[in-house]
């Protein structure tokens, strides 16, 4: 942005009052040459020293003006709230009036913005303000600007200084966060995340640790209980090296939306999203391999991630499918199961991620069959959230009476061909977008418990 000069409020009130001022005059009858003269001479005078203000401004500025260092976090998350922080920075002899407006990319709400404040000279002034980013991909933080006032508050000139800079917005990772402290504490169940007993068989030995409350009687280890002189359990971890891939669906099923303005909840998708993270989290953290691969996007824009192994591939699987977006364009499962039949030789756990509809069963049934001739398939459908609400309402009026019942219905009727469509496998779901990464995961540790890969 180019600098702009404009006149300030004084010096609008100050041309006004000569107006009002000349205009007193003729009222009470002073000539109009002497009326005009004088008017002339004071708005001389006020050119004039606007003009020397100006002048003298510029000069002070471009000789020591401020500058501003922001501070920026090393990613955002989406419907997170995060405080950016700047430093205006004031090396100069003068304090500054200013008001201070960063220049965000429109996919973020903010509040704390524009600031007002005195820069006193030789100093830095740090200010704060929150922003909450409503939409994933990469964003544009502009240039900041500065209107400051002329010496004489004659004028306000509005600048922009510092660089612009963009940024990624991630999927919401406090779920990951949330998930690795509360299976530290032992405590997964406050997010619906089933705890499941080790059998013993089927499963590798890990460690030796000190007996917690809650350890299996049978995994003590006598002989290093009597050494340590404490209880001491063995500790065991399920069969490593397996590996999970999900095909999530990025066609006009996955673009419906549920949000209400300032809940703070996210889009199916994002939820959708959010479930495949967590469960990648997982399986990593376990000792498996996690690939990914999209499909209903526009010719050419699909993104497939090769499985890989290690904590490091959350962080490259992040990077790959952090600015994903549903389209317009029609999910063809058959096609999206034949690439990942050539693509994926190993075994392996493909969880679909999807919008199902019954319509969809003609397209949908083939696919699931032709990944079960190798794979473990697990389909996860997304169910509207306002379906329940509708069911759950109240039978206050006659008329509510008819909605209730349609509601129960439609959801019968769905979960009908849900079951037809997966052949009543047991291991796949059809839940609210909220409870979908929560249901991943239980699904997750019981075909780890039970060896199905």
């Amino acid at each position: 942005m180019r600098r702009l000069v404009l006149p300030s409020r004084a010096s609008i009130a100050a041309l006004a009052l000569l107006a009002g001022a000349a205009l007193l005059a003729r009222l009470l009858g002073l000539p109009l040459g002497t009326t005009a003269v004088a008017a002339g001479a004071v708005l001389a005078a006020l050119l004039v020293l606007a003009g020397v203000d100006l002048w003298r401004s510029l000069a002070l500025w471009r000789a020591d003006g401020l500058r501003v260092e922001r501070r920026l976090p090393a990613a955002f998350a989406i419907g997170v709230p995060t405080e950016l922080t700047l430093a205006v920075v004031n090396p100069g002899r003068h304090a500054w009036q200013l008001q201070v407006f960063d220049d965000l990319d429109p996919v973020f709400d903010f509040t704390g913005l524009p600031r007002a404040l005195t820069c006193a000279a030789q100093t830095s002034q740090p200010l704060s303000f929150q922003v909450t980013a409503r939409q994933r991909g990469v964003v544009r933080l502009g240039r900041t600007q500065l209107l400051w006032r002329t010496r004489a508050g004659v004028f306000e000139v509005r600048e922009s200084v510092g660089e612009a800079q963009s940024m990624r917005v991630y999927p919401n990772f406090a779920a990951l966060a949330r998930y690795a402290w509360l299976s530290g504490d032992r405590r997964l169940a406050q997010i619906g995340i089933k705890s499941f007993v080790q059998r013993g068989q089927g499963t590798d030995f890990r460690q030796l640790a000190e007996y917690r409350r809650g350890d299996p009687l049978r995994h003590l280890d006598a002989k290093a209980s009597l050494r340590q002189r404490k209880p001491v359990v063995r500790e065991y971890q399920d069969e490593r090296d397996q590996s999970v891939m999900f095909l999530l669906d990025c066609g006009r099923r996955m673009r419906a939306d549920e949000q209400s303005a300032g809940t703070g909840e996210n889009s199916h998708f994002d939820d959708a999203l959010d479930a495949l993270m967590l469960l990648a989290y997982v399986a990593l953290s376990e000792g498996d391999e996690v690939g990914a691969m999209t499909f209903g996007t526009a010719p050419g824009e699909s993104r497939d991630f090769a499985p890989r192994k290690g904590l490091g591939t959350l962080h490259a699987l992040m990077n790959r499918m952090h600015d994903v977006q549903p389209g317009a364009h029609h999910s063809d499962y058959l096609a999206a199961a034949e690439g990942l039949m050539r693509r994926l030789r190993r075994r392996s756990l493909v969880i679909i991620l999807t919008n199902f509809r019954d319509e969809d069963a003609p397209e949908l049934q083939p696919a699931l069959r032709l990944l079960r001739q190798r794979h473990l398939v697990l389909l996860a459908s997304l169910r509207e959230t306002a379906l329940s609400r509708l069911a759950a309402g109240p039978l206050d009026r006659p008329e509510a009476a008819a909605t209730v019942a349609s509601a129960h219905l439609l959801s019968q009727a769905r979960h009908d061909a849900f079951a037809r469509v997966v052949d009543h496998d047991k291991l796949s779901v059809d839940v609210e977008p909220q409870a979908l990464a929560a249901s991943l995961v239980n699904r997750y540790h019981q075909v780890k418990r039970a060896g199905l890969l």
